[in-house]
């Protein structure tokens, strides 16, 4: 019987850092080998539309390797040889393309479709069928563009909030589930261009057999324990949204070949499993500014877990029952997450709003100092020239000074 270890939770989130990348020194020029290293040590980085600072896939790399030029991540999703390829991994996400054949079960088996395609595709096979045509023969294509070439068009039933997608989208959103196609890049406005995994992925991933269930579960599962260092099972879970049960048995055979460790956390109400090559760095001393969807936070039981720090995001809360606020992004100093902004990006007028800053009780006293130099670095990533403060929050006082005295002014 493998026995179980013990850490305390200072080690256990030194752990977690270095597994999330936050040990490296960041690099003076950022490239495409920084984005795939960051991209293979993570698995996927998190979609979301929200621009109110800046795509949320973007900011992670940013978060760890300092400011980059987007167009390197841009080329990386559309264009050949592309190292990532929209798919649901964890949620909507740039997935690495060498988890593409882990990712085939869930297109064959297509437990976890959703109604609307489901039914779309149940329904409407012929329409499913001439859209698949249509993306063959003319492809990439957004939904708009596939739906015109059929004759209809693209306006949504608006009566209900939600997606409320054509049938065209549905069916479109179908057949991106199950593989049959893909996205070959977004547009201007966002949007999907479908199109052809044969025309999108590289030819090596798709010759690359399907994994089965049980061994896609057990890949998927072994990359969330590197990932994250140290995590229960409901985190490992949750990292590729993988089944409760194939992810149990999995985890089993993990521990039975070595490759995951019994652990206990003090202070933890789970049992953990530590990844027996990750490394537990004596110290960590980051600095960054974390997207709500960063797989460093997504899981926000095990941030409150790892770092004492509740996060919750605040924009479907009603404004005035928000506690802190639309958009707001962690601090990582040193080991700790110190303190929270909520951020807004002014590309009109060339400046990062600060609309609100809060310390942790934690923090320690020069958390100003520190967030200022990474605010004034995202400033410059995100090309504005000026940072104000606003007044809300116990930090904003003393931050506006630090971002005074970063800037010379």
């Amino acid at each position: 019987m493998t026995s179980t270890q013990t850490i305390g939770p200072a080690e256990a989130r030194r752990i977690a850092l270095g597994a999330q990348g936050f040990t490296r020194a960041r690099p003076a020029s950022v490239t495409r080998a920084h984005l795939r290293r960051t991209l293979t040590r993570l698995g996927f980085f998190q979609i979301d539309s929200v621009n109110v600072l800046q795509r949320a896939h973007l900011v992670p790399l940013f978060s760890r390797m300092g400011p980059y030029d987007v167009q390197i991540f841009h080329r990386a999703a559309g264009r050949a040889p592309r190292v990532m390829v929209e798919y649901w991994a964890h949620v909507a996400t740039y997935v690495d393309v060498d988890l593409w054949p882990a990712m085939r079960h869930r297109m064959l088996e297509r437990r976890e479709l959703w109604s609307g395609p489901r039914e779309v595709a149940r329904d409407h096979p012929a329409h499913v069928r001439a859209v698949h045509r249509v993306v063959a023969d003319e492809g990439p294509l957004t939904a708009r563009e596939v739906d015109a070439l059929l004759g209809g068009t693209a306006e949504r039933d608006r009566s209900h909030w939600g997606w409320n997608w054509s049938l065209t989208k549905q069916a479109l959103e179908y057949l991106f589930f199950v593989g049959e196609v893909t996205s070959a890049r977004r547009n201007a406005q966002f949007e999907r261009l479908y199109d052809l995994p044969e025309r999108v992925l590289p030819a090596d991933v798709l010759a690359r057999p399907a994994l089965d269930s049980s061994t896609a579960h057990r890949v998927l599962v072994e990359h969330a324990a590197r990932a994250h260092g140290v995590a229960t099972e409901p985190c490992l879970r949750d990292y590729f949204r993988t089944a409760p049960g194939p992810t149990r048995r999995a985890v089993a055979e993990l521990v039975e070949a070595g490759t995951l460790e019994p652990t206990r956390v003090r202070g933890w109400d789970r049992p953990a499993w530590l990844h027996a090559e990750v490394a537990r760095p004596r110290q960590v001393g980051a600095r960054a500014l974390l997207s709500p969807f960063d797989p460093l936070v997504f899981e926000r039981a095990r941030t409150e877990a790892l770092f004492d720090f509740r996060y919750r995001i605040e924009i479907y809360v009603p404004e005035h029952r928000r506690e802190f606020g639309y958009y707001v992004l962690p601090f990582l100093m040193g080991e700790r997450l110190v303190a929270r902004v909520d951020l807004k990006a002014d590309r009109g007028a060339g400046r990062l709003h600060v609309r609100g800053a809060w310390s942790e009780a934690t923090a320690p006293s020069h958390t100003a100092e520190q967030l200022a130099l990474e605010l004034v670095e995202m400033a410059r990533w995100l090309g504005l020239h000026g940072i104000d403060v606003h007044d809300r929050g116990d930090l904003a006082g003393a931050l506006r000074a630090a971002i005074a005295s970063a800037l010379g002014s």
